[in-house]
């Protein structure tokens, strides 16, 4: 049976539901998957992710004494197979002291990360996120002699790249979630074989629409309700959303505000909120879990995203299946999914005023007596919806995924295997069709 290692920064991770599904497609395929995690999760919320139990991850946290001894052995009984990586740590590059240091220590973490695998027949290491956790794959995978791939998502390539050029040249194949990342990559790190980036889209499940789609009559008045869904981190910038609040206000527009997320940011972003006079208009209502965010969006009349780096969200994807009119800064691979005036809405990236306006325009077409005002907007919402369902639904892009990469690993990896003899006679594996999602590749 083919053995996959499944490795992750933190998993389970409610934020990060994509690495579960994939797993267990993969399962579902008749692959034996070994969910990794770096860091210990956070067992106080674990999401949709209870079909994982604590006991089948294996997790590099608390670190072991004795093992952390086997890896030195490891590491110096096989010093060949990493010697390059560890002369690219001290050696080239432009990675400051501190950067070094920190990715010396995530050698040895790759060399525990090995010592833990070694006895389970392991054929294959993947990563989700091009963080720390992939040097730690990359380095296990080198000790263990098996291939190595990972996917990269939007900050770990956009915003904290560190040493991509490392693990790009040594991975077997790269998957990424939009066609903007592949461009970076393949400008950016231009050595890089153009073959094994490959975008595998992320997808949301498809849901009945019909009470999302209710408009509020034009003669009804009440507050524009607008949405946030992240994490309370610097790289989301909600000050850029209480900012933008207080402007509104300032213009007479009658809104409430809700964010749904936790994180480190909440403290700095509750003194903002009171320093902007906006208690009772701007609501920082914490994590929301998975059952309940249909009552969220339902409530949204306008959802919006202020983000300085990211991927496709998944928030913009779960809006949009639900016909919900969004609003995005124009970064990244955004514009993949939300075409302006068709599929919903973009503004300049950091600029305040243009996101503003953008959300004054909307407020007064929502509450138009104008049916050809009003009909617009409709047309906007079904067409969300048909973009989400055509090149963002889960179930079929989870499809592709396991079709893609169990097609790579069999090809590049166990080519001279005789394949007939493996456990997949009974499975739903078969070759990858075409289809739309991968032709952009």
């Amino acid at each position: 049976m083919l053995t996959i290692a499944y490795l992750a920064n933190q998993f389970p991770a409610a934020v990060e539901p994509y690495v579960g599904e994939e797993i267990q497609e993969l399962r579902r395929r008749g692959v034996k998957v070994i969910p990794g995690s770096v860091r210990r999760a956070n067992s106080a919320r674990p999401g949709q992710l209870n079909t994982f139990s604590a006991t089948e991850i294996l997790c590099l946290q608390p670190l072991r004494v004795l093992t952390l001894l086997r890896a030195v052995g490891l590491a110096v009984q096989r010093w060949e197979r990493i010697a390059d990586l560890v002369r690219r740590t001290l050696l080239a590059g432009e990675e400051s002291p501190k950067r070094r240091l920190k990715t010396l220590l995530h050698t040895w973490l790759g060399a525990y990360y090995a010592v833990l695998l070694r006895d389970r027949g392991v054929d294959h290491i993947h990563v989700h996120h091009g963080y720390f956790g992939s040097w730690i794959a990359m380095v296990a995978a080198r000790l263990l002699g098996v291939s190595f791939s990972l996917t990269l998502h939007g900050s770990d390539l956009l915003v904290h790249g560190a040493y991509l050029d490392a693990k790009l040249k040594n991975c077997r194949s790269c998957m990424t979630i939009s066609e903007y990342n592949r461009r970076y990559i393949l400008e950016h790190f231009p050595g890089v074989d153009t073959g094994k980036i490959i975008v595998s889209r992320l997808g949301v499940d498809a849901v009945a629409t019909a009470e999302f789609l209710e408009r509020v009559p034009p003669n009804v008045r009440r507050a524009l309700t607008l949405v946030s869904v992240g994490r309370l981190h610097a790289v989301k910038d909600h000050a850029f959303l209480v900012r933008a609040c207080a402007r509104l206000r300032d213009r007479g527009v009658d809104f409430e505000c809700l964010t749904a997320g936790e994180g480190p940011e909440r403290r700095r972003l509750e003194s903002l909120i009171r320093k902007n006079q906006l208690e009772g208009r701007f609501l920082l209502i914490g994590h929301v879990g998975r059952s309940q965010m249909d009552s969220l969006y339902r409530r949204a009349d306008l959802v919006v995203l202020t983000s300085r780096s990211e991927g496709i969200p998944l928030v913009l994807m779960e809006a949009m299946i639900r016909g919900r009119l969004v609003l995005a800064p124009a970064i990244t691979g955004i514009p993949e999914i939300v075409i302006p005036g068709k599929t919903g809405f973009l503004y300049t990236p950091g600029a305040l005023e243009d996101f503003v306006a953008r959300i004054l325009f909307l407020n007064v077409l929502m509450r138009s007596e104008d049916r050809c005002a009003a009909s617009r907007l409709d047309w906007i919402r079904h067409a969300a919806r048909a973009q989400v369902l055509r090149n963002f639904n889960r179930r079929k892009n989870l499809t592709q995924f396991g079709d893609r990469f169990l097609q790579l690993i069999a090809t590049q990896d166990f080519a001279a295997r005789d394949l007939t003899n493996q456990d997949w006679t009974n499975q739903d594996w078969s070759p990858p069709h075409e289809d739309i999602v991968l032709q952009q590749v």
